[in-house]
């Protein structure tokens, strides 16, 4: 970052400065940690706001600090010091509102003083937010940087996990079919759910190998059922998939087995678990900063959708996401935001926008294409013109392929600190699948989002 100051004998009244400033949920989490005001109108709310409607309030003395930054840093900048600062308060601003900051010098004082007007204003409808006059000591000695860095800053709470914890555990334990768990991390996240009142397991497998892990983890397997299978991993998910129809379960769980092999009974036609739609994997991404819990897909099941595999991702999505409280905004992703016919991941992005336009895909707003950017921040939406209800506000990321999707979910994880919980959608059943290198929260979380979607019923 360059900074500069101007000195009090450079400065001549008249002189101007401005800056825009786009407010953040973010930017709220962060004033409120460093200020200790914790009233909660200036907290982002848990479950988002609806397109549209009224966002956080601000605090009127976070947007009174923008104008301390524009003195600080700009006019007079660096070396400037308050003496007094009047404020006056005429509208309130908002997360998601883009503000305009403005100094003009009034007067020269001779004992180094000056008196600056400053305002704010909303960009957009112009709206007078504060209004007020700062008087301030200018700095004497010139003042040039590129030197200046400040560390950032991580809001890392996953309160949306915690939200559905808790709404899961007002809900019957969902009877879990857990196939193979015969490893002790797909173990014990079935055992820690159990605890935790979310499942009630029944565990399907070599009973050998799921004893021998259980004595080898001190877990206790008391009470809990356990259904010996000799034939293998696949036999164990037939079993699973039996379990379903004959309604002693009503989820299933991948334990330790690949995906390919739990999957492939269920999409048997004859005594698999298809009800008409394609299978298809979302993550509900806990995402520090987010207003709302973030949904990837597919991210794990189809490898190159086409259109029609694309319209089951977005509408299992879409019933997901009303099953968890979310008002559903689908943002169809692709390195544009323009329809380019070279692009087919755009000219899908379009279709399926004007699908959920004509009813063929229900329950959401679908908006394609839209550039990764756009799609989830608001200030890349309006500078490209974007101001439907989902652009800079999308909570579903609808991928062009298993490539993108696996690399968006792992760099939400990884670089962004998000937790995860994987379903796959479109069986009669919820299908719980989580990795080895899940944390206990994940595990949790993908428990809590498949019984939800369980008790949602039967309308998808």
């Amino acid at each position: 970052m360059h900074l500069e100051n101007r000195t009090f004998a450079e400065i001549e009244v008249g002189e101007t400065a401005e800056m825009r400033r786009l407010i953040t949920p973010d930017d709220l989490y962060v004033f409120a940690a460093a200020s200790g005001n914790f009233n909660p109108m200036h907290l982002p709310k848990a479950d988002g706001a609806a397109p549209g409607g009224p966002e956080t309030v601000a605090s009127g003395m976070f947007v009174a600090a923008l104008i301390s930054a524009l003195l600080g840093t700009r006019l007079p900048g660096p070396g400037t010091l308050y003496r007094r600062q009047f404020l006056e308060f005429h509208a309130r601003a908002h997360a998601g509102d883009e503000l305009c900051i403005r100094v003009e010098v009034r007067e020269k004082f001779d004992d180094g003083g000056l008196a600056i007007a400053t305002e704010v204003r909303r960009i957009g409808d112009d709206a007078l937010i504060v209004a007020g006059e700062a008087e301030v000591i200018a700095p004497t000695e010139p003042y040039s940087s590129d030197a200046v860095d400040i560390p950032g800053l991580i809001v890392e709470r996953h309160r949306h996990f915690q939200a559905l914890l808790a709404r899961a555990r007002d809900l019957p334990p969902l009877p879990t079919a857990v196939v193979c768990p015969d490893e002790a991390k797909s173990l014990e996240g079935a055992l820690l759910a159990a605890g935790e009142g979310l499942i009630t397991p029944i565990l399907i497998g070599r009973r050998a190998a799921i004893e021998a892990v259980a004595l080898e983890t001190g877990a206790d397997l008391a009470g809990i059922d356990l259904i010996d299978v000799d034939g293998g991993d696949r036999a164990a998910a037939a079993l699973a998939c039996r379990l379903v129809h004959e309604g002693r379960a009503a989820a299933v769980m991948k334990g330790h087995l690949h995906t390919e092999d739990l999957l492939h009974p269920m999409v048997d036609r004859e005594r698999g678990l298809r009800v008409g739609r394609r299978f298809t994997h979302v993550f509900v991404m806990d995402v520090p900063g987010q207003p709302q819990p973030v949904m990837v897909t597919d991210a794990a099941i189809n490898i190159a959708p086409d259109l029609a595999t694309k319209v089951d991702i977005v509408q299992n999505a879409i019933d997901l996401a009303l099953a968890l409280g979310m008002e559903p905004r689908v943002g169809v992703l692709s390195a544009v935001e323009t329809v380019n016919p070279a692009i087919q991941s755009s000219i899908d992005g379009a279709l399926l926008s004007k699908m959920a336009e004509r009813g063929q895909i229900r329950g959401g707003l679908v908006e394609g294409p839209l550039a990764m950017d756009n799609a989830v921040d608001v200030g890349a939406a309006r500078t490209k013109g974007l101001k439907d209800g989902v652009a800079g506000r999308a909570n579903i990321l609808v991928v062009p392929d298993l490539d993108a999707g696996n690399m968006l979910a792992k760099q939400l994880a990884f670089i962004s600190h998000a937790e995860g919980a994987g379903v796959v959608l479109g069986a009669k059943v919820p299908v719980i699948l989580n990795s080895r290198s899940d944390s206990a929260m994940s595990r949790l979380a993908s428990c809590a989002v498949a019984a939800l979607f369980n008790a949602a019923g039967p309308a998808r």
